[in-house]
C-alpha cells in the first residue's frame, strides 16, 4: 500500500510566496534523516528485478527508479515556530514499454514480490493501452552509462545542521525585521534531499544524491491611521546548494542602488529582513506610479519569473503539441515558426539557453529520469528561435535523434515526463554595469523581486508585478514607486531588449515549486541573468482608490 501524509503549510501566505498547499511524505523524526537508506548493491538487485520481469513478459523497453526523498521545511512567524516538518517518501515506480505503448506502475513494497506485482501491473497497462494506441513510441538512443553516480557539490548538508541552528536564524531575521518597522513577518526555510537510482534495459545504473534550498520571508508593514498595509518578500534565489548558502560570505554580495542589497551564490537573511522592513515601511508613501511608456531595467530576481513565463514554458515541445492544453495551455512558439528558421523571438542581443548542468541552479543532475546524460542547449540564438524542450519519445517529432535530457518526476510514485530544465538570458559580453545601465536611462523603472503576474493560455500577452520599484530620471534614481505593472507580449517584450549587464552582474532566481501536468507534479528550475534593460515598456497603474 502506498501512504500519503500531507502538511498543511501555515501562516506563510502561500500564494505570495508560490508554494503549494500540501507536502507529500511521511512524517518522521529529525534524526531519521540522517539514516541511511538502501545501497546501492541492493538498489541494482531490486532495480534488475523489474527489468528482467518486465522483459519476460514482453517488453522491450523498461526502466526502474529507486527514489528517497527527505525533505525538512521550517516555519516561524515573529518570534513563535509555528512548525518543523520532517517528511520521508521511499519507493520504486517502473515504467516499461510493450506492444509499442507506455505502461507504468510504482509501490512503496520495495521487496522482490512487491516489485514483481508492480512490473506486471505496468506491462498489463501497457498492453492494455496499446489497444488505443495509434502510433507506438519512437524512444531516442540512449547510450548505456553502466553504473555511474552524481551528487550536488554542497560544503554543509542541510540533515547535519541541528534544526535548533536554522530556528534560530529565522528568529533573527523576524527580530530584526520587527525591529526596524515591521508590524508582521513570516519567514521560512525548505530544504530537500532526492536520493535517486535509475536503472533501464538500455545499461544505466545511476545513483545520483541531490540537494537543494529556499530560504524565504514576508514582512508586512501597517500604516493603521491610513488603512493601509505594505509587504516585501525575501530577494533571496532558491538554489540547487546545501547549507552553506545560509553563510551570508560578503564576497557573494552586490551593491544596488538606495542602499540595497544583492546575494549570489551566499544570502544574508538578517541583513536581507533588515533592509526588507525598512523598504517595506518606505512602500506605505512611495509615490503612485504614472501609467505610461518607460525604459524598465529588471534585475535577476525580478527578470526570471518573466523568463520562465514567457520563454520557459512556451518552449516546452509538450505545451507546443497541444499536450498540456488542458491544464495551462498551449504556446504561440508554434511548430511552424520554429521550421521557418527565422521566427523573431526577440532583439539580436537576446541569447537563451536551456542547461541542466549549472552548478548551483536547481535542476542540475548529472541524468534526468530516463538516464540521459544532461547538457547545455542554445533555444533563442541572436534573437531567433532555433529548438525546444524535449525528452525521448518526442526528439523525433522536431527531426532530431538525442534527448534534452529533461525528464523528471517529482517522486518514485509518478511518472516521469519532460520538464523545464534551467532556461536562462546569457549576460552581455562587453563590460557593463548595472549603474552604467542607470547612468544611460532618461525616463524608466528599476524593478526587483517577483510580484503578482498574469499571462494568457498561449504565454503571448502578459502583465507583471514586482516588490520594489525605483523612478530613474535623468540618468539617476530619484525616488520609490508604488502600484507598477507593465504590460506587453512575449514578441514586443524581447525584442525591446537593449541592454544586458555583463557576468559580473550574473545571478540566478528559481522557482521551488513550479506545478505543471495532470495530476499535478512539482519541479524546481533556475532561470540566470545579468540585470537587462527593455525600451518603451507599457507602464499601467495598479493602485486603487475607494
Amino acid at each position: 500500500m502506498k501512504r500519503r501524509d500531507f502538511v498543511q503549510y501555515a501562516g506563510m501566505g502561500a500564494g505570495a510566496m508560490m508554494m503549494p498547499s500540501l507536502l507529500m511524505g511521511n512524517n518522521i523524526p529529525a534524526e531519521a534523516l540522517l539514516e541511511p537508506g538502501m545501497d546501492t548493491v541492493l538498489k541494482k538487485k531490486m532495480a534488475d528485478v523489474a527489468l528482467n520481469t518486465a522483459k519476460s513478459m514482453g517488453a522491450t523497453y523498461a526502466d526502474a527508479r529507486i527514489g528517497r526523498y527527505l525533505n525538512q521545511y521550517v516555519f516561524t512567524r515573529e518570534d513563535k515556530v509555528q512548525n518543523v516538518v520532517n517528511t520521508e517518501s521511499f519507493g520504486i515506480g517502473i515504467r516499461v514499454i510493450a506492444n509499442g505503448t507506455w505502461g507504468f506502475s510504482s509501490t512503496n513494497d520495495v521487496t522482490e514480490d512487491g516489485i514483481k506485482k508492480a512490473t506486471q501491473h505496468a506491462v498489463s497497462i501497457a498492453k492494455a493501452n496499446s489497444k488505443i494506441q495509434k502510433e507506438p513510441v519512437v524512444l531516442a538512443p540512449v547510450q548505456g552509462h553502466g553504473e555511474v553516480s552524481w551528487k550536488t557539490p554542497i560544503q554543509k548538508d542541510f540533515k547535519e545542521v541541528p534544526i535548533s541552528e536554522k530556528v534560530d536564524l529565522l528568529l533573527s531575521a523576524n527580530s530584526a525585521a520587527m525591529e526596524n518597522g515591521a508590524n508582521f513577518v513570516n519567514s521560512a526555510l525548505f530544504m530537500v534531499n532526492e536520493q535517486k537510482y535509475f536503472a533501464s534495459t538500455d545499461g544505466s545504473y545511476i545513483d545520483q544524491d541531490v540537494h537543494r534550498i529556499w530560504p524565504t520571508f514576508n514582512v508586512t508593514a501597517i500604516d493603521r491611521q491610513a488603512g493601509k498595509f505594505k509587504s516585501r518578500q525575501a530577494l533571496s534565489a532558491p538554489m540547487g546548494m546545501g547549507y552553506e548558502y545560509m553563510d551570508g560570505l560578503e564576497s557573494e554580495k552586490l551593491s544596488g542602488p538606495e542602499g540595497i542589497k544583492l546575494y549570489n551564490r551566499s544570502y544574508d537573511i538578517v541583513e536581507d529582513a533588515t533592509l526588507a522592513a525598512k523598504q517595506a515601511k518606505q512602500k506605505l508613501t512611495a509615490k503612485s506610479v504614472e501609467a505610461g511608456k518607460y525604459d524598465l531595467v529588471l534585475e535577476p530576481n525580478h527578470l526570471g519569473l518573466t523568463i520562465h513565463e514567457s520563454v520557459g514554458h512556451p518552449l516546452e515541445l509538450d505545451r507546443v503539441l497541444g499536450y498540456e492544453a488542458n491544464y495551462a495551455g498551449t504556446s504561440f512558439a508554434t511548430m511552424d515558426k520554429w521550421e521557418s528558421k527565422n521566427f523573431n523571438y526577440g532583439s539580436d542581443i537576446v541569447n537563451i539557453v536551456a542547461d541542466k548542468t549549472q552548478v548551483g541552479s536547481l535542476g542540475a543532475v548529472g541524468y534526468d529520469d530516463e538516464g540521459v546524460k544532461t547538457k547545455k542547449w542554445d533555444l533563442i540564438r541572436n534573437g531567433t528561435l532555433v529548438n525546444y524542450q524535449a525528452i525521448r519519445d518526442q526528439v523525433h517529432m522536431i527531426d532530431q535523434n538525442e534527448s534534452h535530457g529533461c525528464c523528471y518526476a517529482q517522486s518514485w510514485e509518478d511518472v516521469q515526463f519532460q520538464r523545464m530544465p534551467n532556461v536562462s538570458l546569457e549576460p552581455g559580453k562587453e563590460k557593463y554595469s548595472l549603474q552604467d545601465m542607470i547612468k544611460d536611462v532618461d525616463k524608466g523603472i528599476y524593478i526587483l523581486g517577483r510580484g503578482s503576474y498574469s499571462i494568457d493560455q498561449q504565454r503571448y500577452n502578459f502583465q507583471f508585478g514586482g516588490t520594489l520599484f525605483y523612478e530613474i530620471k535623468d540618468g539617476e534614481i530619484v525616488g520609490m514607486l508604488d502600484d507598477v505593472a507593465y504590460q506587453s507580449n512575449t514578441q514586443e517584450f524581447w525584442n525591446s531588449c537593449v541592454k544586458i549587464c555583463d557576468k559580473d552582474d550574473y545571478r540566478l532566481f528559481g522557482s521551488f515549486f513550479d506545478g505543471k501536468g495532470q495530476p499535478s507534479q512539482v519541479s524546481a528550475v533556475s532561470h540566470g541573468s545579468s540585470t537587462s534593460r527593455f525600451n518603451g515598456i507599457n507602464v499601467i497603474n495598479t493602485g486603487r482608490t475607494i
